[in-house]
């Protein structure tokens, strides 16, 4: 009886463990918001009449900083929208916008959270990026801007790509920055 007791007992130690190593990866956005944005109306200010679509172009930078109490990260996306008429280099309008958000990130281990910080942040934080930028173009008299979705897993391996090469170039042991 007592062997069955321990057997038991060495069971339910060993699923608890299971269980406690199992718990998926949790962000809980504590709070979000727009750290500095800037929208200019070029085309109002220069006189350029509009023809047709334009062209757009939009650069994405990320940025991820611990924070505290332990677990706190801040990310930021930032953007750069730039509208230019086809055809031409006379600029329409330019958007800057830094939209950063506070996050509470439990049970990522430490070798994945350098990648979760930069892909499933910044991805639960676009929905309201992007209507930020839908409104503000709006507001700013255009038609609103809606972006396409962002590929968050390509844009990090770009990057990490990019600095491997530039510590290749730069004679920078990998690992070091």
């Amino acid at each position: 009886m007592a062997d069955e007791d321990q057997t038991q007992d060495a069971a339910a130690a060993v699923t608890n463990g299971a269980a406690e190593q199992a718990k998926p990866p949790q962000a809980n956005i504590l709070s979000q918001y727009i750290r500095d944005m800037s929208f200019e109306n070029i085309a109002v200010q220069k006189g350029i009449k509009m023809e047709g679509q334009p062209d757009i172009s939009v650069q994405v930078g990320l940025d991820a900083k611990k924070r505290e109490p332990e677990g706190q990260f801040e990310i930021a996306v930032k953007l750069n929208v730039n509208a230019k008429t086809k055809g031409s280099e006379d600029m329409i309008f330019a958007l800057e916008l830094d939209y950063a958000g506070l996050f509470q990130i439990a049970n990522v281990p430490e070798a994945q959270l350098h990648a979760f910080l930069l892909i499933e942040c910044p991805r639960l934080l676009f929905p309201f990026l992007r209507r930020i930028v839908s409104d503000v173009t709006r507001d700013g008299g255009f038609p609103p801007l809606n972006l396409e979705n962002i590929d968050w897993v390509m844009l990090y391996r770009n990057e990490i790509v990019r600095r491997q090469q530039q510590q290749a170039a730069s004679g920078q042991p990998a690992g070091t920055a």
